[in-house]
């Protein structure tokens, strides 16, 4: 190669690796954080498109019944019971002195392999079971509700709804599948596939609904992820679940009562307290004011729900580390990530929440035909305040439980039957001004004790290990 050719390829590399490293100094943008943001990147772009397609394409009524599917199929927290969350915490810390060696298996300490199988076959046991109950559980639930609940009697719900119910309890199964893979911070292939799954389903969702699949579009979407997800699995990490699954773990193992239920049972009932704080809002108005209505406010909370799904992209990539810095007593260098990652989390929420509104209150000023599908200005900004100190809290929950603990849980379930109490006595009462209000009220009662817990756990948690 001529020295010409050399100094051209140096010119075009390195304006490359110096955009790599502001992105990451200033931004705090790696691999995960990057695959992180394209995937919610594409959910911004999609979910417009997603909302318009219902919008064009269903009925107000048909509409109403297609975002109560999604807050009733929420319900699988009563069946997962928190336990994706501590996979990924006690994971990482057996991968702390783990890793992958070239071949793709698991090489390192004996004792936090052996522990690190027993968690992947404890956990695939559980959510093979809580996956064919959760159908059963579904499908007979919501056949309930639903014939209980709307005069509207020309849609065909019961068919789309009993198939979802199904599909919902095999995607289930493999859920226990990502917690160990995050926990053991393969990260950057799982953050790639996640974007390009979404992209999969989301494309044949829009399909599926402008072919006029109406309900049964849900199931569409839920089959391509189990698609998506069974290529990935066998492509990249056949080996490394082949090890897990079928190793017979030594007599170090993770013991599921005396280890993971004391952190378990406190992360399931702050689970099922955010099922009645964030998805009773569509049933409710279902139940109460029709499908009319529960559809706007389910349009509405799949915009106002986005601000914590993005500001989550810098986050999530970091959990995993978390519970690795904790496990090696680097406070100082956790304390770095979550102020940094916290920093970044702030104003986005804020730019967030100001887009949203822009663009609920052009539509109304407007009178486009579309304002009529979501909820008025005044009650989507208190929806909208009240979300942001949500996401405020997230760095600091993901903090806490990083340490294997969940100190949290009190909060959570006194959140819970407050919000689940407002929205329905409110949401009977005073429909969607009266649920928006009472979610505020309560929020802005609970989200400070959630810092001031932070701030005496972490001062607790680590004088007593530097001492």
């Amino acid at each position: 190669m001529s020295d010409t050719s050399a100094i051209t390829i140096s010119k075009c590399v390195d304006p490359i690796k110096t955009i790599k490293r502001i992105l990451l100094r200033y931004f705090y943008i790696d691999r995960p954080v990057f695959f992180g943001l394209a995937d919610k990147v594409w959910l911004i772009m999609a979910g417009p498109v997603t909302m318009i397609l219902i919008a064009t394409c269903f009925t107000p009524e048909l509409q109403g019944y297609y975002y109560t599917f999604a807050n009733l199929l929420a319900l699988q927290v009563f069946v997962e019971m928190g336990l994706g969350t501590v996979i990924i915490q006690f994971a990482s810390h057996e991968w702390s002195k783990l890793s992958l060696n070239k071949e793709g298996k698991i090489v390192g300490d004996d004792i936090a392999l052996s522990r690190l199988t027993s968690l992947t076959q404890i956990a695939t046991k559980w959510y093979l079971v809580g996956g064919a109950v959760l159908s059963i559980g579904l499908a007979i639930g919501g056949y309930i509700f639903f014939s209980t609940s709307s005069n509207v009697t020309n849609v065909n719900w019961s068919g789309p709804w009993i198939l979802l119910s199904l599909m919902t309890g095999i995607n289930i199964i493999l859920l226990p599948l990502w917690s160990i893979l995050e926990g053991c911070n393969q990260v950057n292939k799982l953050y790639a596939y996640r974007f390009v799954q979404n992209i999969f389903k989301n494309v044949f969702l829009w399909i599926a609904i402008f072919g006029g699949a109406k309900l049964w579009s849900a199931s569409v979407s839920v089959l391509v992820i189990i698609v998506c997800a069974s290529i990935f699995i066998l492509s990249h990490y056949k080996k490394f679940f082949i090890q897990l699954l079928r190793s017979k773990p030594s007599s170090s193992v993770i013991k599921w009562k005396e280890e993971l239920l004391p952190m378990q049972w406190r992360i399931a009932v702050s689970w099922m307290s955010g099922y009645l704080a964030f998805s009773l809002f569509t049933p409710v108005l279902f139940k109460y004011q029709g499908p009319v209505v529960a559809g706007q406010m389910g349009m509405t909370w799949s915009m106002v729900s986005s601000v914590g799904a993005i500001a989550s992209a810098w986050l999530a990539p970091k959990v995993p580390i978390f519970g690795m810095l904790i496990a090696k007593h680097q406070y100082k260098d956790l304390d770095k990530l979550f102020w940094r990652v916290v920093k970044i989390i702030f104003p986005v929420s804020i730019v967030l929440v100001i887009v949203i509104w822009l663009l609920v209150y052009l539509l109304y000023q407007f009178k486009s035909s579309f304002s009529n599908r979501i909820l008025a200005p005044l009650p989507t900004i208190i929806f909208l305040i009240a979300q942001v100190l949500v996401v405020f809290s997230f760095p600091v929950s993901a903090y806490l439980r990083a340490h294997k603990r969940e100190p949290l849980v009190f909060l959570s379930v006194v959140a819970g039957f407050l919000i689940a109490f407002s929205t329905i006595f409110l949401g009977k009462y005073f429909s969607v001004n009266g649920i928006v209000v009472g979610y505020l009220g309560v929020n802005m009662f609970i989200v400070p004790m959630i810092f001031l817990v932070w701030k005496k756990r972490r001062a607790i948690w680590h004088s007593n290990i530097n001492s």
